[in-house]
């Protein structure tokens, strides 16, 4: 396992369409243990593809609920309500925005097996499906950002978030 490159803005890759999986090989199973070490090296809560530079439709999440997901080919079935937050992203280093989404959603996927999951999702989580989905399109949040992103200071070691 290995961690991987992050894109950044700027970098074509993340403004691409991702192709589905058809089959899952050593090469993409592999690719998703890099994902989830890279998310979690960066501090992140998901990580898509395109962001490791890599256009198919996989994203891992992982909201610190206990339940690490990997879902492949993605697709959201079911939205409703509306949450409004901060979002940040990896690929958008040292910037936030506000973004309106969606406060609960079901995604139906297929796990790292290639079998079918249905995943429901509430606050965080139904902003990380909807966050992570997007880049599999070549959507970033800047583009759902509710007026303009801003800088936010990284946090030093020790210090806690107020």
């Amino acid at each position: 396992m290995a961690i991987r490159n992050i894109r950044v803005e700027g970098d074509d890759v993340l403004r691409k369409k991702c192709k589905p999986v058809m089959e899952m090989t050593h090469r993409l199973s592999e690719l998703i243990d890099d994902m989830f070490d890279t998310m979690y090296e960066a501090n992140g809560v998901g990580l898509a593809a395109p962001q490791v530079g890599v256009l198919r439709r996989i994203v891992v999440i992982d909201v610190m609920d206990g339940n690490p997901l990997c879902l492949v080919n993605p697709e959201i079935v079911e939205t409703s309500g509306e949450q409004r937050g901060l979002e940040g992203c990896l690929s958008l280093p040292g910037l936030e925005g506000e973004v309106s989404r969606p406060d609960h959603v079901v995604c139906k996927a297929l796990d790292r097996n290639m079998q079918p999951i249905t995943v429901k999702g509430d606050g965080l989580l139904a902003r990380c499906i909807c966050h992570e989905l997007d880049h599999l399109d070549g959507v970033l949040y800047r583009d759902k950002a509710d007026g303009d992103l801003f800088k936010v200071e990284p946090m030093v070691d020790g210090e806690k978030e107020e």
